[in-house]
C-alpha cells in the first residue's frame, strides 16, 4: 500500500503510487462484460436503464476535505480535564495517515479482500441479494436481503444514512440495494481507494457507541488508534459484521473466535507472519468498560453546561457538531467541593438520627442466601479502606459493646464506638447528649446495613462521638473494623466563584446526581434566613447614609397585615431584647429586630428593587418578614451577590463556560480572564482585552461595598461565623438559618474566592434539627472546601482602595460615639466621608475627634 501524505495545496488527501482513475466508460464496459458472461444483451440494457432510474436523487459524493460527519462534543475543565461528552454517534475523525497500516489490512482481509481490485460492487453478491429479496417479497422464499457488500458499498450505505436517514437507507428492498450499488460505483469514480477507506474507517459502527476506529480504540482499550496491538486491531476489525454478537464485553469467547478468523485471513493474504499470527492469537481478550466521565466526574456542573449550550446553540449542534467546550471549573476545587458536600451531609445526617437498616433478614436461610450472593459478587476482592459496603449483622455482643458483621467473604466488627450516633430520629433532642450506649438500640441480627471499612482512629468522624473507654477494648490490628453509615436524607448545594476572573470554579447541586438530577445550586429556591441581612444593611448604608455606628433599638415590635388579617411578632434567636445597639453589633450577632426595623426604614418597595439590583432573580416577599430571609433565593444568585460584595459593589456576570470552539477550532465565544494560567496566551490576551469594555455595573458606592465587607469580616471575627477563622485566612461572611430550621446557610468569601453552602431537605419532611444552624450544618462544608481550595494560596486582608473617601474612627460599641483607641469597648469602624459621628464619649482624658480621624484611604 502506498505511503499516505497530505497535499496541502488542495487541502485533500492524496496518495503517491495510486494508479490513474479508470473512466466511467471503462468500468461500465467491465460491468457489461461480466453480465455478458451471464449471456444477455437484454440484461445489459436493463442494467443501463436501472442505473438511470434508481440513481435519481442520490446524494452527492462527499469531498474528503469536506467530510464533516457527526462527531463528539467534548466538555473540559479549565485545567484541561475531560469532564463530559455528548453525541448521537460517538465518532472522532482521524486522518488516514494516523490509522495503522495493519488495522487497514485487518479490515480488508476480513471484509473485502479484493478491495483494491474491484470497481466498488460485488456484482454477483448484489444480484443474488436483490433476487432473493424479490423472491421473499413474492412469498417464494423466507428471509431477507442476503450479503453482497464490499467496503465501498458499506461506505455508500453510510452516505445514504447520512442523507436519507437510517430507516430509508437500510430498508430491505431491491431499490435500496441497487441505489447503494450505484452510489458505490460513483464513489469509485470520484475517490481513490485510500479516500474510500478514510471515509469507511471513520464511519463504521463497531459497537458500544463506537463509530469509527478511533472511537473503538478509546472505548475498548482506552488508547489512541496508533497504539493498538495486532491482537487489538484484529478484534476491532472483526466487529462490523455483528457488533453485538462479537462484543468483547458481552461475548468474549465469540469475540476471540472472530479475532482468530481475522488473523487467519491476514495470514492467508500474506499480510502477517506466522509468528505474528500466533502471538496475537494468544493475547487474552481484555477490554475496559466505556468511561462515563459525565457521571463519574462533575455531573451537576456538566449538565448545567449542557443546558446552556442547548439553549443558545441548539441540541443538534451539541450532539453532532463536535464542539469543544472549555468550562471555568477547576478540577481540584470541584473534587474538594464534592468531597466536602458528601462529608458534611453525612455528618448532618448522623446528627438527625438512625432511620433503620436497608432491610431485615429474619431467618437463617435468608441470611445464608444473602451472604452467599454477596460472596459471589465480591469474589476475591479485598476490602478498601474508607469505601462503603453493604453487610449483614450476624451476632451482637451480650453487653452491647459491639457486633459481628459479614461483608461478602469478609468477617468484621462493628463496635459501639462506630455507631454511637445511631439514636432514633428526633429533631428536638441535643445530639451529643443523645448518643446510644448499646448497639442493641440500633441494630439486630439479620439487619442489612451500610458500612464503611476503617481503621480504629477513623471509627468516628465526629470528635463528639469519641470515647476513650470504649476505644480501649478495640484492637489496632488483626480485625476488620467498620463504622455504621446511612444514605443522607438531607441535601446540599455548594457554589464557588472566583470574583475577579468571574469564573464559577466549583459547583455541586446535590448528594447524588444519579439518584436525583435536580440541581439545587441553580434550581432550588430556598429561604436564605439571616444570610439576606447584608442586603438590608447595605441598602441602609447606601440609601439612608446609615453607618456602622447607627443606633437601632432592639425592642419588641408587632407588624400587622391588614390584607390577610394577621399579625407578625418577630423575635431574636436568643429570645431576648437588649435595647439600643449599633448597626455593626446587630449584624455581627445576627439580631432579628434591628434587621426588621432597618428594612422598614429602607421601605419594602425600595428593598425589592435593591435585591434585584444586587442580582437576585427571584421576587421578594412584599412584607417585613423578607428582612429575615423569608423570600426564597437560588444558591447561585446568592453567591453572585456576595461576589458583588467582594468586589466592593461592582456587579459583573459569573461565567461557567470559558470558551467554545467549533470542530474546526474556530472560537464561537470566549470569556477567558487575562490572568488564567491554564488558558493559552492568545486567549488570555484577546479575551482580557475584551473585558476592558465590560467593566460591570457599580450598584453601590465602593465605600459602601468596603464598609459592608468590613461588617461581614466582623461576623467571622466576633459573631456567628466564628468557626470560619479555622481557615487561617481573612474571611468575611454571614450565616443563615430559617426560624423552622429547614434551611442552613453559610455565605462567605476571602479576597479571591466566594463560596456559598446550603443544607436542607428537598420536601421539608421535618426540620434539620433544633440545633442545626448555618454555623453548625453549612459552615463546616464551606470550611472543609475552602481549606483545600485555597491550600498554598495566601489571602490578603480586606483593605479600602486609596481612592475611597473614608474616615476611620474608634467608636464606643454601646453609644456609637467617638472613643479613643485604648478605651474599653472601643472598636475601629469605617465611615463614608461626611457620615462619621461628631460627638465623643464624655471622658476627661478624651482628646479631640479630629486626632482620631484618618484621611481618605
Amino acid at each position: 500500500m502506498a505511503d499516505p501524505k497530505i497535499d496541502r495545496s488542495r487541502s485533500k488527501l492524496v496518495l503517491d503510487g495510486v494508479p490513474p482513475k479508470r473512466n466511467i466508460l471503462v468500468r461500465l464496459m467491465k460491468l457489461v462484460a461480466v453480465l455478458g458472461l451471464m449471456g444477455a444483451t437484454a440484461g445489459v440494457l436493463a442494467v443501463v436503464g436501472a442505473y438511470y432510474v434508481f440513481s435519481d436523487g442520490l446524494p452527492a459524493i462527499p469531498k474528503v476535505d469536506e467530510y464533516w460527519p457527526p462527531i463528539v462534543t467534548e466538555v473540559y475543565t479549565d485545567d484541561a480535564v475531560l469532564a463530559g461528552e455528548f453525541y448521537n454517534e460517538r465518532r472522532k475523525v482521524v486522518p488516514y495517515e494516523r490509522i495503522p497500516k495493519r488495522l487497514v489490512q485487518a479490515f480488508i482481509a476480513s471484509e473485502d479482500s479484493s478491495f483494491f481490485d474491484h470497481f466498488g460492487v460485488d456484482v454477483l453478491g448484489t444480484t443474488r441479494a436483490v433476487s432473493k429479496t424479490v423472491m421473499t417479497k413474492l412469498g417464494l422464499r423466507a428471509g431477507g436481503v442476503q450479503g453482497g457488500s464490499t467496503l465501498t458499498q458499506q461506505t455508500a450505505k453510510a452516505v445514504l444514512i447520512s442523507a436519507e436517514g437510517y430507516k430509508e437507507a437500510t430498508a430491505k428492498t431491491p431499490k435500496r440495494k441497487i441505489r447503494e450499488a450505484i452510489l458505490a460505483f460513483r464513489l469509485e469514480q470520484a475517490l481513490t481507494k485510500e479516500e474510500i477507506l478514510y471515509l469507511y474507517l471513520n464511519n463504521v459502527f463497531l459497537g458500544h457507541h463506537s463509530y469509527g476506529v478511533q472511537s473503538a480504540a478509546e472505548n475498548y482499550y482506552r488508547k489512541d488508534v496508533r497504539d493498538l496491538t495486532l491482537g487489538e486491531m484484529t478484534l476491532i476489525a472483526g466487529l462490523p459484521q455483528a457488533p453485538s454478537r462479537y462484543s468483547p464485553f458481552l461475548r468474549p469467547e465469540a469475540a476471540k473466535k472472530r479475532r482468530s478468523y481475522v488473523l487467519g485471513r491476514m495470514l492467508t493474504e500474506g499480510m502477517i507472519s506466522k509468528a505474528e499470527h500466533d502471538q496475537a492469537n494468544a493475547e487474552p481478550v481484555k477490554v475496559y468498560p466505556v468511561e462515563d466521565v459525565f457521571h463519574e466526574f462533575a455531573p451537576y456542573f456538566v449538565e448545567q453546561v449542557r443546558k446552556d449550550i442547548v439553549d443558545r446553540y441548539g441540541n443538534p449542534v451539541l450532539l453532532k457538531e463536535g464542539l469543544k467546550v472549555f468550562t471555568t471549573m477547576d478540577s481540584e476545587r470541584q473534587r474538594a467541593a464534592q468531597d466536602s458536600v458528601l462529608d458534611g451531609l453525612m455528618s448532618v445526617d448522623k446528627r438527625q438520627g438512625w432511620r433503620g437498616p436497608v432491610m431485615q433478614l429474619a431467618t437463617e436461610a435468608e441470611r445464608s442466601a444473602f451472604i452467599a450472593k454477596a460472596k459471589k459478587a465480591m469474589g476475591k476482592e479485598e476490602l478498601v479502606e474508607n469505601r462503603l459496603y453493604v453487610g449483614v449483622v450476624t451476632r451482637i455482643d451480650d453487653d452491647g459493646k459491639g457486633s459481628d458483621v459479614q461483608v461478602g467473604p469478609h468477617q468484621g466488627r462493628l463496635p459501639l464506638l462506630g455507631m454511637r450516633w445511631a439514636r432514633k430520629v428526633n429533631p428536638e433532642s441535643y445530639y451529643p447528649a443523645s448518643m446510644i450506649t448499646s448497639v442493641k438500640k440500633a441494630v439486630a441480627v439479620g439487619d442489612v446495613v451500610v458500612l464503611r471499612h476503617v481503621v480504629k482512629k477513623e471509627l468516628t468522624d465526629d470528635k463528639e462521638q469519641w470515647d476513650k473507654k470504649l476505644a480501649e477494648d478495640i484492637p489496632e490490628e488483626g480485625v476488620k473494623l467498620f463504622r455504621l453509615e446511612q444514605t443522607p436524607e438531607a441535601q446540599s448545594a455548594l457554589v464557588s466563584i472566583d470574583p475577579h476572573r468571574q469564573y464559577l470554579t466549583a459547583m455541586v447541586g446535590g448528594y447524588d446526581f444519579d439518584d436525583n438530577e435536580f440541581n439545587r445550586a441553580f434550581q432550588a429556591c430556598r429561604q436564605p434566613g439571616s444570610s439576606f441581612k447584608p442586603f438590608v444593611y447595605s441598602a441602609a448604608l447606601e440609601q439612608l447614609n446609615w453607618t456602622e455606628a447607627t443606633v437601632i433599638v432592639d425592642s419588641p415590635i408587632v407588624e400587622h397585615d391588614p390584607d390577610n388579617k394577621v399579625s407578625w411578632k418577630p423575635a431574636n434567636y436568643s429570645e431576648e431584647f437588649v435595647g439600643d445597639v449599633l448597626l455593626r453589633t446587630a449584624l455581627v450577632n445576627s439580631m432579628n429586630i434591628p434587621a426588621v426595623k432597618t428594612f422598614g426604614a429602607v421601605g419594602v418597595h425600595n428593598m425589592a428593587d435593591w435585591s434585584k439590583k444586587l442580582g437576585l432573580t427571584t421576587p421578594m416577599n412584599m412584607d417585613f418578614s423578607a428582612a429575615l430571609g423569608s423570600s426564597c433565593v437560588y444558591p447561585f444568585d446568592l453567591a453572585s451577590a456576595y461576589a458583588t460584595f467582594n468586589r466592593y459593589g461592582r456587579k459583573k456576570p459569573t461565567y461557567f463556560i470559558r470558551k467554545v470552539e467549533d470542530r474546526f477550532g474556530r472560537t464561537l465565544e470566549d470569556h477567558t480572564a487575562f490572568d488564567d494560567a491554564w488558558a493559552p496566551l492568545q486567549d488570555r490576551v484577546a479575551a482580557g482585552y475584551a473585558r476592558l469594555f465590560e467593566p460591570g455595573e457599580q450598584v453601590m458606592s465602593a465605600e459602601t461595598g468596603f464598609i459592608l465587607t468590613h461588617l461581614l469580616r466582623g461576623v467571622v471575627l466576633q459573631g456567628t461565623g466564628g468557626p470560619a477563622q479555622k481557615l487561617g485566612k481573612p474571611a468575611a461572611g454571614k450565616t443563615g438559618t430559617t426560624n423552622d430550621s429547614f434551611d442552613a446557610w453559610f455565605a462567605a468569601y476571602t479576597k479571591d474566592l466566594v463560596t456559598v453552602a446550603w443544607v436542607g431537605y428537598d420536601l421539608n419532611p421535618h426540620p434539620l434539627g433544633r440545633y442545626e444552624t448555618g454555623g453548625r450544618a453549612a459552615l463546616p462544608i464551606w470550611l472543609n472546601y475552602m481549606k483545600r481550595a485555597l491550600e498554598g494560596r495566601p489571602q490578603s486582608e480586606f483593605y479600602p482602595w486609596q481612592s475611597m473617601q473614608l474616615a476611620r474612627l474608634y467608636i464606643d460599641k454601646k453609644t456609637g460615639k467617638v472613643s479613643s483607641p485604648g478605651a474599653k469597648g472601643a472598636e475601629l469602624m469605617f465611615f463614608k466621608k461626611g457620615t462619621e459621628p461628631k460627638e465623643a464619649v464624655p471622658d476627661k482624658n478624651q482628646v479631640g475627634v479630629d486626632q482620631f480621624m484618618m484621611g481618605a484611604q
